[in-house]
C-alpha cells in the first residue's frame, strides 16, 4: 500500500493538522486568544477597544447597497448564489476593497495615513455589519420570507382546494391578503413606494420582526454561555473566520504579524491569478459561446456514464472543481475533509447495492431514505453536542446567579452577560409561548418543533466553530421530522398549517444567525474588541439588516413582479410550504415502520461513528462526514474535498508542517480570487441586463 494512504500513518497526520487547526499558529491571522497575556480573567476576550463612530457608520452606509446587491443578484437574476456559501461572497469582496484602499492610502499619501485608514478593530465592524446584513437578505432568511408571505392567497385555485383545506387554521396576522397589493408583488411595473402597494405588507412584517427577532435573540443568548467553553477551553479552529482575519490584520495590530504579508504574497496572488482565470475565460464563454469554457469547474455529471443496471441507480454525481471551495477545504481538518467525500461515495455506492437487491423497487417508495437517515444523524449529533455542553450551562449558571462564585467576583462584566443571557432565555421562551399560542400550537409540539430548530441551530454553530464546512442540509426540518415519526393526523390541521407557515426560516441553514454570531464574537475577541461592543453591534446590524433586507425585496419585486421577471425569487419555498401540506391533509402521512428504522440508523450510526472518534487515535471517520454526506450538503462540494484532502495529505506527508505552512497563503488566494471575479461577474450582469457566469452552482 502506497504509505501517503495507509492507516497506520493516518492518526499521525491527523494529530499534527488538527493540532495546527485548534491552535491556528500558522495561519496568517493570529487568532489563537490564549497566546495573549493582557486577558481578563475568566473572559476569554479583551477590554482595549470600542466600536468607533466611523466603522459603524461606514457599517450602516454599506449595509445598504450589500443587501440590494444581493437581492438583486439571488431573487432578479439568481445568480452568484453568494449567500449559500458558509463564507459569504459578498462581504469578501467588499472587504477586499476597503483594504485595498487603506494600502493605497497608506503608500501613495501617507502623510493622511494615520488619520484616514482603518485598523483591524474598525475593518471587521463593517465586515461583521456585512455578515449580519447578508445573512438577512440571503437565500434562506427573508428572501424566504418573501416568498411565502402571499403564496396561499395568490395560488390559492378551486382545484387545489387550499381554501376548504387550510384557510381557516392560517394565522392571518403574518401574510400578505390585499388583491391589489398582491397584483403589484407578483405581476411588478409598479412603485414599491405606492402606499396601496406597500402598505398591506407593514403589519405582516412587524409580526414577524417581533418573531424572528424571538429566534435571533435566543441564538444570541446560547452564544453568550457556549462561547468560552468552545473558544478558550476547546480552542475550537473557525476555519471560516480566518480569510478575514487575515485580510485585515495591519502590522500596527501585531508587529511583526503576517497580515500585511498576504497582499504582499506571491504566493496568494498565484493561487489569486488561477482562480481568476478559471472566473475570467468561463464568464467570457457565458457571454461568448465560442470561447473555450473549462467544464469540470462546475457540476460535470459522471453519472451520465453509469447507463447499465445496477450502476445506473447512481444518478446525478455531479464532480466540481470550483476553487475556492478546495481553498476552503484545505483548512478542515483532515479527518473530517476524507469523511465528507467517503461518505458521499459510500451514499452513491449504496444506491447502487439497493438497486441490485431490488429494493428500490415500486413498493419501496422512498429508498434510500437520505431524508430519514439524515434527520436521524443530525439529532444525534446535536444530543451529543447538548451532553458535552452540561457542565458549562452549570458553569454558567454558578457565575451568574452565585455570589460566591469564584469567577462572579474576578469578574463582574462576565456575570452580568451570563445573567443577562438566562434572563434573555426566558424571556425568548415566555415570548415563543405566546406566539405558540397565537398560532394554535399545542405544548407537546411546540416544545418538540422549536426543540429541534434550536438542537439543529446549535449542531450548525459547532460545525461551523471546528469545522467551517457547507452546511446545505435541505432533508432536516423540524416538520418534516415530526411527520415521520408521529405521522399527520397525531399533530393535527392546525399545527401542520402553522408549522408550514413557518417552513421558510428553517427549510434550509444556509445562512442561519447563530454560526454568524458566534463567529462574530471570535473576531472582536481576536481583534481585542469589548465583548459588550460586539454585542451591541450585533443588535444594531440585526436591526438594520432586516429594514434593509426589506426593502430591498420589495424594491425589486415590485419593479420586477415575483412571477413576472425575477428570475431566482423563490416561489419554490411557498410551493413547498403549502403544497406538502395539501398532500398531507388530503391524505394523511401515518407512521412507516421502514422510514422510522432509517431514522433510528442515522441516529445510531452517528454514535457509533462518535464512540469510536473518541476512543481510538486511529479511527479516521467522522461522525460530520456522515451527516453532511447524507444531507445534501456534499453534493455539489465532495471532489473538491477529495482534491484538498488528497493535496493536504501529500504536503503535510512529504514537506512537513513548513510546506503546509507555506501553502497557506495559496489556499487563501483561491478563495479570494474566486470570490472577487465571481463578484465583479456579479456587477457586470445586472448593469448590462444579462446573465453572466456564476462561480457556483
Amino acid at each position: 500500500m502506497n504509505p501517503i494512504f495507509s492507516l497506520a500513518s493516518w492518526p499521525h497526520i491527523c494529530y499534527h493538522t488538527n493540532m495546527y487547526q485548534n491552535t491556528q499558529v500558522t495561519i496568517p491571522s493570529p487568532v489563537d486568544s490564549n497566546s495573549i497575556t493582557d486577558k481578563k480573567p475568566g473572559t476569554g476576550g479583551y477590554a482595549s477597544k470600542g466600536i468607533t463612530p466611523r466603522s459603524l457608520l461606514l457599517g450602516l452606509i454599506l449595509t445598504i447597497p450589500n443587501s440590494y446587491w444581493i437581492t438583486v443578484v439571488e431573487v432578479r437574476w439568481y445568480t452568484l448564489d453568494g449567500t449559500s456559501l458558509p463564507l459569504f461572497i459578498t462581504p469578501i469582496f467588499f472587504l477586499f476593497w476597503l483594504v485595498l484602499l487603506n494600502l493605497a492610502i497608506k503608500k501613495y499619501i501617507p502623510r493622511i495615513a494615520s488619520k484616514w485608514t482603518l485598523n483591524q478593530a474598525e475593518l471587521l465592524t463593517v465586515y461583521i455589519f456585512l455578515v449580519i446584513g447578508t445573512v438577512l437578505a440571503g437565500h434562506d432568511m427573508f428572501q424566504n420570507l418573501f416568498g411565502a408571505i402571499a403564496h396561499a392567497d395568490r395560488f390559492a385555485t378551486p382545484e387545489n382546494h387550499w381554501k376548504d383545506l387550510f384557510f381557516a387554521f392560517l394565522p392571518k396576522f403574518w401574510l400578505v391578503h390585499d388583491p391589489t397589493a398582491l397584483t403589484g408583488y407578483y405581476q411588478g411595473s409598479v412603485s414599491a413606494y405606492d402606499p396601496q402597494f406597500w402598505k398591506p405588507f407593514i403589519l405582516p412584517l412587524l409580526w414577524w420582526t417581533l418573531f424572528i427577532g424571538t429566534l435571533i435573540g435566543i441564538c444570541q443568548c446560547l452564544n453568550i454561555l457556549i462561547r468560552s467553553h468552545w473558544t478558550d477551553n476547546e480552542r475550537l479552529a473557525f476555519p471560516i473566520v480566518q480569510l478575514p482575519m487575515a485580510m485585515t490584520e495591519t502590522e500596527s495590530d501585531s508587529p511583526g504579524s503576517q497580515g500585511m504579508k498576504l497582499f504582499s504574497s506571491k504566493v496568494m496572488w498565484i493561487g489569486f491569478g488561477i482562480a481568476a482565470a478559471v472566473d475570467i475565460i468561463n464568464g467570457l464563454h457565458t457571454l461568448y459561446p465560442a470561447t473555450p469554457y473549462l467544464e469540470m469547474v462546475k457540476l460535470y455529471n459522471i453519472g451520465q456514464f453509469m447507463t447499465t443496471r445496477p450502476w445506473d441507480a447512481v444518478g446525478l454525481m455531479n464532480i466540481s472543481m470550483y476553487p475556492f471551495a478546495i481553498g476552503l477545504a484545505f483548512f478542515v481538518p483532515l479527518d473530517l475533509s476524507f469523511s465528507c467525500w467517503f461518505f458521499f461515495v459510500a451514499r452513491k455506492l449504496f444506491q447502487v447495492f439497493g438497486a441490485a437487491a431490488g429494493l428500490d423497487g415500486p413498493g419501496s417508495a422512498g429508498f434510500p431514505y437520505f431524508e430519514q437517515q439524515a434527520s436521524g444523524a443530525w439529532i444525534a449529533w446535536g444530543i451529543t453536542i447538548v451532553w458535552a455542553l452540561r457542565g458549562q450551562f452549570r458553569k454558567t449558571w454558578d457565575i451568574a446567579f452565585n455570589k460566591n462564585s469564584a469567577m462572579a467576583s474576578a469578574d463582574p462584566s462576565l456575570t452580568n452577560q451570563y445573567r443577562g443571557a438566562f434572563i434573555g432565555l426566558a424571556m425568548g421562551v415566555c415570548s415563543l409561548a405566546w406566539f405558540s399560542g397565537k398560532i394554535g400550537l399545542t405544548p407537546w409540539i411546540a416544545l418538540t418543533f422549536f426543540g429541534l430548530y434550536f438542537l439543529i441551530a446549535l449542531t450548525l454553530t459547532r460545525v461551523r466553530a471546528e469545522l467551517g464546512t457547507p452546511h446545505e442540509i435541505y432533508y432536516v426540518n423540524p416538520r418534516l421530522i415530526m411527520v415521520t415519526l408521529f405521522g399527520s393526523q397525531a399533530i393535527g390541521a392546525q399545527a401542520l398549517t402553522a408549522m408550514s407557515v413557518m417552513y421558510w426560516f428553517n427549510r434550509g441553514y444556509r445562512c442561519h444567525p447563530m454560526p454568524n454570531q458566534l463567529e462574530a464574537m471570535k473576531m472582536g475577541e481576536s481583534a481585542k474588541i469589548k465583548s459588550s461592543s460586539i454585542l451591541w453591534l450585533l443588535v444594531i446590524a440585526i436591526v438594520w439588516g432586516t429594514l434593509a433586507a426589506y426593502w430591498a425585496n420589495l424594491h425589486v419585486t415590485f419593479a420586477e413582479g415575483a412571477t413576472a421577471k425575477a428570475a431566482g425569487f423563490k416561489r419554490w419555498v411557498g410551493a413547498e410550504s403549502f403544497e406538502k401540506l395539501q398532500g398531507w391533509l388530503q391524505t394523511p402521512a401515518k407512521v412507516n415502520l421502514i422510514q422510522s428504522l432509517y431514522v433510528a440508523a442515522g441516529f445510531l450510526i452517528v454514535l457509533f461513528l462518535r464512540g469510536m472518534r473518541t476512543n481510538f487515535l486511529w479511527w479516521p471517520f467522522h461522525p460530520a462526514g456522515y451527516a453532511l454526506a447524507v444531507s445534501y450538503a456534499m453534493d455539489y462540494f465532495w471532489f473538491c474535498f477529495f482534491i484538498a484532502w488528497i493535496l493536504k495529505v501529500i504536503i503535510i506527508r512529504f514537506g512537513g508542517m513548513k510546506m503546509h505552512n507555506a501553502a497557506i497563503p495559496f489556499f487563501l488566494g483561491l478563495i479570494l480570487g474566486d470570490y472577487v471575479v465571481g463578484s465583479l461577474w456579479a456587477l457586470y450582469g445586472p448593469l448590462q441586463h444579462l446573465q453572466t457566469y456564476k462561480i457556483y452552482i
